[in-house]
């Protein structure tokens, strides 16, 4: 398959999609999100506004708190999410980036969701220390 630019709410939607068939089959991040989300196709179309709204400044398409969704997703197993989960998770989204995509846009989304991991994940410990 050929790389192409990242510039569409389209490739946002392969992107994402793709992306989340390794994390449905990766034996450590799978049981949490086939756990968690029933209705994959609209978590699918939710991402793809989220990151759409990321990567093109398309407002007013997603709405959502990604800190709260991981914060509970953090209660879902028992307070065990760690480095080693937003590892594994960094690692998929920049594989499909470079399996799909090249380009200033896609390198944005590998900047964006390496900021966003440290982000959501300093936010879980942060939470974790309030409820103690």
């Amino acid at each position: 398959m050929e790389k192409q630019q990242l510039l569409t709410r389209e490739d946002v939607f392969l992107l994402v999609s793709t992306f989340y068939d390794k994390i449905r089959k990766d034996e450590i991040l799978g049981p949490i999100f086939n756990g968690i989300i029933k209705d994959w196709d609209h978590h699918l179309q939710h991402l793809t506004s989220f990151w759409s709204n990321q990567l093109f400044i398309e407002r007013g398409t997603y709405r959502g708190n990604p800190i709260a969704v991981h914060q509970e997703v953090d209660n879902y197993t028992n307070n065990t999410i760690n480095e080693l989960h937003f590892g594994i998770w960094l690692n998929h989204w920049f594989t499909t980036l470079d399996e799909l995509f090249e380009g200033d846009t896609a390198n944005i989304a590998k900047n964006r969701a390496r900021n966003m991991g440290t982000n959501i994940h300093i936010h879980i410990f942060n939470a974790r220390n309030k409820e103690s």
